[in-house]
């Protein structure tokens, strides 16, 4: 009977753990719209339809963010020393999840929407396209860096990573528009987070 509950027990804790995170597929990392053709299409969208983004877009979308595109672990975004310091967190009507580019997944930070809480401005951006990008300077990963080396760096590779969603949008024919007038204060204690939010980043299909 101890040998059932036991093995219950551990299906239960496997389940639950399951459940803490989305094992994106494998993304598509060659063919596409051409450098030039992307770089024509580039433009800021506000208006998103309510259809929403599959896994492997998910996928893809982040991985031209900030993925991994070598076998030494750097990134399709260039960040100061190497320090990889922008994470992206994804915020969906599901809750608030953590992208782990090594990993290629998605772990859950908090299983509920929290998206009107992002921003006093602009919240129906938010609210209505199906996934919004949060770029956050992990300040932890920035060691050496003083004070103003960490805004300076954390701004500008946040944009990198910005630009790089940009141009996944265009290249496939979704919505974007970057937003700096997001609720800093109030995200860093919800998320509890050692660093800044820089950006939102709502992506989604053209509104119909």
């Amino acid at each position: 009977m101890k040998k059932v509950s036991l093995i219950t027990l551990i299906i239960a804790l496997c389940i639950s753990a399951m459940a803490q995170e989305i094992k994106l597929p494998t993304p598509n990392t060659k063919g596409g719209m051409p450098l030039y053709d992307a770089l024509a299409n580039r433009q800021t969208n506000r208006q998103f339809s309510s259809k929403q983004l599959d896994e492997q877009q998910l996928s893809d979308l982040l991985w031209c963010a900030n993925g991994i595109n070598r076998k030494d672990g750097k990134r399709t975004a260039p960040s100061a020393r190497n320090a990889q310091e922008i994470d992206i967190y994804v915020f969906n009507e599901k809750g608030v999840f953590l992208y782990i580019p090594k990993e290629n997944v998605l772990k859950m930070i908090i299983p509920e929407d929290r998206r009107p809480e992002m921003s006093s401005r602009g919240g129906k951006m938010i609210t209505s396209a199906p996934v919004t990008l949060l770029f956050v300077a992990n300040y932890e990963k920035m060691d050496g860096f003083d004070d103003e080396a960490r805004e300076f760096y954390g701004a500008t590779d946040a944009g990198f990573v910005s630009q790089n969603v940009y141009l996944y949008c265009a290249a496939n024919k979704l919505h974007t528009v970057v937003m700096g007038a997001i609720d800093r204060s109030n995200i860093m204690e919800f998320l509890k987070i050692k660093g800044k939010p820089i950006l939102a980043q709502p992506v989604g299909y053209p509104e119909n």
